[in-house]
């Protein structure tokens, strides 16, 4: 069954959102790319800022559940919820086509948290923050404020770090989670209690 206009528009600027960046695609290049007219993509997202909003949640919504799906799938093999999220980390920035966080992305391409799809990128990271957390006490590993800030700074730093070629730093960062939780080497872990 052929695709709808506006799933059309929004499948073309998801692509070219994710793989040119925000900034670098206008409106003419989406509306050719999904082979609708103009008054079409204005008829169905509004705006271009209206665009990237949903491009945005649609983003979260596939990546969440494919990101729970694999911290399942690794976690069935290391019986350690905090190192699944790194393992699925690693999955993520190994597939085919990765260029890094869309979120991530956005907020340095968007840069004015005025920008509608600033929330967006904050919800997301509500959702990151709020699963870390569930999967620590799923684990019985009680998190502090900071504990959780400096593994949401590891996992950054991962996707991040294999978005510059370290296509290793996810296992990095993995390695870095596990000395700071699991053996409390490095200070200002001592709040964690496993």
């Amino acid at each position: 069954m052929p695709k709808d206009a506006r799933q059309r528009i929004l499948d073309a600027a998801s692509k070219l959102f994710y793989e040119e960046g925000i900034q670098n695609v206008g409106v003419d290049r989406i509306v050719k790319e999904s082979s609708v007219a103009k008054m079409s993509l204005y008829k169905h997202f509004g705006s271009k800022d209206d665009l990237i909003v949903e491009f945005l949640r649609c983003s979260h919504d596939d990546w969440k559940n494919w990101f729970t799906e694999a911290v399942e799938r690794h976690n069935q093999k290391l019986h350690d919820r905090i190192l699944a999220l790194f393992s699925a980390l690693d999955e993520w920035v190994h597939l085919k086509g990765f260029r890094g966080c869309p979120f991530i992305n956005s907020v340095v391409e968007l840069a004015n948290a005025g920008h509608p799809g600033a929330s967006e990128t904050y919800e997301h990271r509500t959702f990151i923050r709020s699963y870390l957390l569930e999967q620590a006490g799923i684990d019985g590993i009680s998190l502090s404020p900071e504990n959780v800030e400096q593994l949401l700074i590891l996992m950054d730093g991962a996707i991040i770090g294999a978005m510059m070629g370290n296509m290793d730093a996810a296992r990095q960062a993995s390695k870095m989670a596990s000395c700071l939780l699991h053996k409390g080497q490095v200070a200002g872990f001592g709040g964690v209690a496993t």
